[in-house]
């Protein structure tokens, strides 16, 4: 089996959750291959452009990738396997978030901050 091929099982959970074919039209692709396709090419990084022709015509896949985004198709596939694997226990919620990639925009870079207490100036004798 590939590395990019989706196993039964966990097609099995997904597959039911992506919009069924319409019966009249241009035949539709097959909605394993298309997944599959994005699944590689977010994979890799690469552009769409550069989806090997193995999974189609990456137009077609895009037109499919973009039209399920907006439908939220992609939202509960996330919520629904996020689902399973809290139910089995394998997801860990534990975040953690370092201040240093942490980057003030541009414009709030030199607004004056309050330090803290109060702001009175003490003289020194």
């Amino acid at each position: 089996m590939s590395r990019d091929v989706i196993s039964d099982e966990a097609w099995a959970v997904i597959g039911p959750l992506f919009p069924t074919a319409k019966s009249t039209g241009r035949p539709p692709m097959d909605r394993r291959t298309v997944v599959e396709a994005t699944a590689w090419r977010f994979r890799t990084g690469a552009p769409w452009r550069d989806v090997p022709e193995r999974f189609g015509n990456w137009s077609t896949i895009y037109k499919n990738f973009n039209r399920w985004s907006e439908q939220g198709v992609w939202a509960r596939v996330l919520e629904k396997t996020q689902s399973l694997a809290q139910q089995s226990g394998d997801l860990d919620w534990v975040a953690s978030i370092d201040s240093t990639i942490v980057r003030v925009h541009q414009h709030g870079a030199t607004l004056p901050r309050a330090t803290g207490g109060s702001v009175e100036l003490q003289e020194v004798r």
